[in-house]
């Protein structure tokens, strides 16, 4: 993976030493959805999903740098995915933040495209992302960006005590 640099701006893999201000943004995107009471993470299990001792990473970031600072003022979470249809491995956006302030200065287009380069050289068929539905600039952003809303299908997610509940049954088939 190449670095995306410009004068103000680099865009890399996120590295261990990230993790803090990875985890401040985290924090900063969940109040922005009206859902801050709903952060469960820690920096140490964010660093441990994106780098696990002894075993293969199933988390990856790419973060916006401040080439004078260091500061992270932005940052894009993902996770392979698997058409089973197409038979490649595909890229699941988990999040994309960038700091209010810094929007408007494709710092959220160059992260995507890193994503994207990472697809196009390990030959995966395509990257997936989510946005609420409410959120009407980040809508207009991805269609502007060549992004289709999948219409047709509908997310299900199954928490934790439905997750268990479901578990359970498992154990009497």
């Amino acid at each position: 993976m190449r670095y995306m640099t410009d004068s103000e701006w680099t865009i890399r893999p996120a590295e261990p030493t990230d993790v803090e201000q990875i985890f401040g943004l985290i924090v900063e995107l969940a109040e922005h959805q009206r859902a801050a009471d709903q952060v469960a993470t820690t920096p140490g299990r964010l660093a441990e999903s994106l780098f696990p001792d002894g075993s293969k990473a199933a988390l990856w970031g790419h973060v916006a740098v401040e080439t004078s600072t260091g500061a992270v003022g932005g940052m894009v979470l993902w996770f392979l995915n698997y058409s089973t249809w197409e038979g490649h491995h595909g890229i699941h956006v988990e999040d994309l933040y960038v700091q209010p302030a810094l929007r408007g200065h494709h710092i959220g287009r160059r992260l995507l495209a890193a994503v994207a380069q990472v697809a196009v050289e390990r030959g995966y068929a395509r990257f997936e992302l989510s946005v609420i539905d409410w959120n009407t600039p980040s809508i207009e952003f991805y269609k502007r960006l060549g992004g289709e809303p999948l219409t047709e299908w509908i997310g299900y997610r199954f928490e934790p005590n439905r997750l268990q509940s479901l578990a359970s049954d498992g154990q009497d088939l």
